[in-house]
């Protein structure tokens, strides 16, 4: 409706007895309408990279106006801006659906709402915590600047529902490109690739990063959802026995109702030592700095 002329889409509705309201109303339960980043995030429209993005900005913006109208009078209509960053604009838009379906995200999606990690220094027994799900990860970064590779393995449940690692098991690969910042906002492109592409990509392993693995470990405990990476070797000398627990949350650590079954030393949020990118580091081979760093949404 948005992309033929007025004429033209008047003549297809009446030759195909097509009421407009009916067709906008009753075939979709909710609209949102992701603003182009030509209007309002200028410095991040490009169309290089894009085989179908040919606009100009100034084209991209007056498309953007005309599709936007098109869902007026739709009674679940969301308008997502670049009033934010993007992760941001990404976290209003989950949140406008989860509102919409009466999803309970708690503050997960809240604006202030961040990774907390912290160190853990003893494991509990696996009958001490609740229902959970486990996996393995695999983490390798690339010659290439900014770029990493992460195979996941989710294994069938054994006898219980437990983790059995000599079940077979499904891998899933995700190659991760990080962009050099914008306007202090760094922008990472995560992308789902085939085993043939990462075996392809995986020949450009950086040398001067070991290979991380871990068995990550998911559960709910009291409506809070956390993650347990189990730290596996071989590994650097700084990973053997590491554990560390991860959640989102927009909570002080000191308001949140942490697994009682755990014995958690001290938080480690803000601590670089603990990101997957330093400590994969082959020591005096590489100085890091804040480009280096990947996020930690991993």
């Amino acid at each position: 409706m948005a992309d033929i002329k007025k004429e033209d889409w008047e003549m297809i509705k009446a030759s195909s007895g097509w009421n407009e309201v009916d067709l906008r109303d009753n075939n979709y339960n909710q609209i949102v309408h992701m603003v182009s980043a030509a209007d309002g995030a200028e410095d991040f429209y490009t169309i290089q990279g894009h085989g179908t993005r040919l606009e100009s900005p100034e084209q991209a913006r007056e498309m953007d106006v005309v599709t936007a109208n098109a869902w007026v009078g739709h009674p679940c209509y969301d308008v997502i801006d670049n009033s934010t960053g993007f992760e941001e604009k990404i976290v209003r838009m989950i949140s406008a659906v989860c509102k919409r379906i009466g999803v309970d995200t708690g503050d997960r999606l809240a604006p202030n709402s961040i990774k907390r990690k912290f160190l853990v220094t003893e494991m509990a027994e696996d009958k001490a915590f609740p229902h959970y799900e486990e996996f393995t990860v695999i983490r390798d970064y690339l010659v290439t600047p900014l770029q990493s590779l992460q195979p996941e393995e989710w294994k069938l449940p054994g006898c219980g529902g437990n983790y059995n690692p000599f079940l077979p098991g499904f891998w899933s690969y995700t190659h991760t490109i990080r962009r050099p910042e914008i306007n202090n906002q760094s922008v990472e492109l995560r992308s789902q690739i085939s085993e043939k592409d990462y075996e392809i990509l995986l020949a450009q392993r950086d040398n001067k990063h070991y290979t991380l693995q871990k068995q990550r470990r998911c559960f709910l405990w009291h409506n809070q959802y956390y993650q347990l990476d189990i730290y596996l070797e071989p590994c650097p000398e700084m990973c053997k026995g590491l554990l560390l627990l991860e959640t989102f949350t927009a909570k002080d650590p000191s308001e949140l109702n942490m697994p009682d079954f755990l014995k958690i030393d001290r938080e480690v949020t803000h601590d670089p030592n603990y990101t997957m990118f330093k400590m994969s580091l082959k020591i005096g081979l590489l100085e890091t700095t804040d480009d280096d760093v990947f996020s930690e949404e991993d």
